[in-house]
């Protein structure tokens, strides 16, 4: 199962975050605000991690 963890503005954000977490070997989910058919470059994107994993997200963007 997949939760919600971080919300970007763009595509572009989405998948800086992406790969911010996946480089640290945490596997992440994007998806469009909305309907999937909405998929485009300015459209807001919400982060999924895999519930549970939460605390693993927080503690790699406190990394940063």
């Amino acid at each position: 199962m997949w939760v919600e963890f971080k919300q970007a503005p763009n595509l572009m954000m989405a998948e800086m975050w992406k790969e911010v977490l996946e480089g640290e070997g945490l596997p992440t989910r994007i998806l469009p605000e909305g309907d999937i058919l909405d998929w485009a470059e300015k459209v807001p994107f919400k982060i999924y991690v895999p519930q549970g994993r939460e605390h693993v997200a927080e503690e790699i963007l406190r990394k940063l």
